[in-house]
């Protein structure tokens, strides 16, 4: 896995293959962000990463200037090594939770600018995510969640659904608050 683009532009980092996680392919990645340029500038922004895995949005987040990063997985070994890598790479606002992302939206508070979530292909509760999101109220009023998915899943029955973009088997689905 590589950082694509800027400040920590073209550094590879591996991930320990023990980790049970499913990166976002380069190219997919890629795709995302150049959707979300169109929207947001980065700097600054609140970023929430939930079923975060290696990390590697989060990397990406941070190398285009997001200060105030906050990822959740339930795995420790997942959270060890974003915290390790967070490290090498000097950047010191990162808040690292290890829980549950179902609970931990159950009891959240704060706000985010962008929330991006990589839930394991086969969760049977994907759309509950921006069910949750949204009935939370922890997306910012010009703020986006972003779920990651299966291609041939449909989650357009979640709360503030806007659009689906996919790429190859992956598909990013859209959702913002509805006015």
């Amino acid at each position: 896995m590589r950082i694509i683009s800027g400040k920590w532009r073209g550094i590879r980092l591996q991930a320990p293959t023990n980790l049970p996680v499913r990166p976002t392919t380069d190219q997919a990645k890629e795709a995302l962000f150049n959707i979300l340029i169109n929207s947001f500038d980065f700097d600054g922004l609140k970023i929430l990463d939930l079923f975060s895995g290696t990390g590697n949005m989060s990397y990406e987040f941070a190398s285009r200037g997001c200060t105030d990063i906050t990822c959740v997985d339930k795995h420790l070994n997942c959270v060890r090594f974003i915290k390790e890598t967070f490290q090498k790479l000097k950047f010191e606002n990162a808040n690292l939770i290890v829980d549950d992302v179902f609970k931990f939206l159950k009891l959240e508070q704060t706000t985010y600018d962008i929330i991006f979530a990589d839930p394991p292909y086969d969760m049977p509760r994907i759309a509950e995510i921006a069910d949750l999101v949204m009935e939370q109220g922890i997306l910012n009023t010009a703020g986006v969640l972003v779920i990651e998915h299966a291609s041939l899943q449909n989650i357009s029955n979640g709360k503030g659904y806007q659009e689906t973009r996919t790429y190859g088997s992956t598909s990013f689905s859209f959702f913002k608050l509805l006015a």
